[in-house]
């Protein structure tokens, strides 16, 4: 049974006291409203939780982490289909599986609204706790969430957008507003983000009590610095964070990689972060997620919508004997692994089993609340990057053994790749087999630049280099008076 969330997070589902509007004029300027900030301060502890809670409390939105993010993240690259039925386009997920982008699709306004939310928020938690009459590891706990948050939230724009507005703080007058109605570069906002993190890693706990599972760590924050490293090539900070987390001998591979994605394998040896369902009253999980990529069907073998489906290029990318694929690939006509028999006669040959939730073997509410956490960060892939910026540092042999156990987990033998551009190649084939449908396979495919090179394989007409960022919302150049500037060739 899943374990309740924390207070923190329950207070902020019940009373979501920021209102925040997009990049226009009044663009993250509005004050806290419902609960006043004097009644916040003058209660440091109730306000503190409210205050952070509200920041998490974005991890769970549609804009966030649902379709749009879906869409964008996963349905646009070689790994998935637009799937459901042929004449639902989702919106405009048709578009995005096939290449044919504007910066007038819905899922990037909705993807830039919800992610700037969240940056507000952030801002708004950090200068008030800051002010706050709390114990000081208590409040620098506080204070290193928001700014973890703040940084995830900065990292999914800058990977999707490139250089975008640099919120660093609330804004309180009318210059503020004009300098953050402007993009940074992209090399800004990686800066801010590894400040952040940095900050984050110094003042979050190492070890969160179980009643507490969801908020970030010490952990978290390195591992997501790792991250953002490797996609600066910086590989030697890179390689420092994923040393750290390997030898504080907190983590470790679950031995069946199948569970990792179920009720059971939640916050096991492998995660360093989750975003926590919550499995009592309110039942809140991320928006639809669930829903969004559930079987579509009828009657009792209707789950969801039907979108974001493994591609056959995707199903035969898996070696023989590759564990993983029978964790990955949910297919029409099987028995799951909850008993549940599925109908040969669905739209889509293969769907998203990592997105499956059991009705019968696991907390169920309903299809758009599920109890499904999403593992954010998780061992495997530290181990990946491990190898990955070992291999561009020249050295092979780390780089093979964090490989491997990675391969071994899955059923699979030691690699043979002996050579530094072989073993390269090794490692991004890895990372694909082993993370598909996490979310980073479309921006692998750009930092590594192969996109072009396999989509266009596929018959998808990917144009570099327009099409290694994608669009900036036109709603969100309206809001701003021209003044944000849209990517090349948009």
């Amino acid at each position: 049974m899943k374990y309740t969330c924390n207070k923190i997070l329950l207070a902020a589902l019940l009373v979501s006291i920021f209102v925040v509007v997009s990049c226009g004029k009044k663009f993250l300027e509005e004050p806290p409203r419902t609960t006043t900030i004097n009644d916040l301060l003058n209660n440091p502890q109730d306000g503190a939780q409210r205050l952070i809670g509200a920041v998490y409390n974005k991890l769970y939105d549609w804009e966030t982490h649902s379709f749009p993010w879906i869409g964008i993240s996963s349905i646009s690259s070689d790994d998935a289909d637009k799937g459901s039925s042929p004449g639902d386009g989702g919106g405009d997920k048709l578009e995005l599986d096939g290449w044919l982008i504007s910066p007038t699709n819905i899922s990037f306004n909705e993807l830039w609204e919800g992610n700037f939310e969240g940056i507000g928020r952030a801002c708004y938690a950090i200068k008030f706790l800051t002010g706050m009459n709390l114990p000081p590891v208590e409040k620098d706990r506080y204070i290193g969430e928001a700014k973890f948050l703040r940084a995830y939230f900065n990292w999914n724009l800058v990977r999707t957008f490139g250089g975008v507005p640099k919120i660093d703080k609330v804004l309180t007058s009318q210059a503020d507003i004009e300098i953050a109605s402007v993009r940074a570069s992209a090399a800004e906002i990686y800066a801010f983000i590894e400040s952040d993190l940095t900050d984050a890693a110094v003042k979050l706990p190492t070890i969160i009590p179980i009643a507490e599972r969801g908020r970030t760590s010490k952990a978290a924050a390195q591992a997501l610095l790792a991250k953002v490293y490797l996609y600066q090539n910086k590989w030697g900070q890179s390689k420092t964070m994923c040393d750290a987390l390997i030898g504080s001998g907190q983590f470790s591979l679950l031995p069946n990689y199948a569970m990792i994605w179920r009720e059971a394998g939640e916050f096991s040896s492998e995660s360093i972060w989750e975003v926590n369902a919550i499995a009592d009253n309110p039942p809140k999980g991320i928006q639809q997620y669930t829903e969004v990529q559930g079987m579509r069907g009828s009657g009792a073998g209707d789950f969801g919508w039907g979108f974001n489906v493994p591609s056959l290029d995707l199903v035969n990318a898996y070696e023989p004997g590759d564990l993983r694929k029978a964790a990955t690939i949910l297919v029409s006509g099987s028995t799951l692994w909850d008993g549940f028999v599925t109908s040969n006669t669905l739209p889509n040959p293969y769907y998203n089993y990592k997105a499956y939730v059991s009705r019968t073997a696991e907390t169920y509410f309903d299809r758009g609340q599920s109890n499904k956490n999403l593992r954010v960060s998780r061992y495997g892939e530290i181990l990946l990057i491990k190898a990955e910026v070992e291999n561009e540092l020249g050295n092979m042999t780390p780089a093979q053994a964090a490989l491997n156990q990675v391969r071994n987990r899955a059923g699979l033998p030691n690699t043979t790749s002996n050579t530094q551009p072989l073993l390269r190649d090794a490692i991004w084939k890895e990372r694909r087999v082993e993370m598909a449908f996490e979310h980073d396979r479309m921006f692998d495919l750009r930092r590594t630049g192969r996109a072009a090179a396999v989509l266009q394989a596929l018959g998808k007409p990917y144009v570099s280099p327009k099409h290694n960022l994608f669009p900036i919302p036109q709603r969100q150049i309206d809001l701003s008076g021209n003044k944000i500037t849209q990517n090349p060739g948009y």
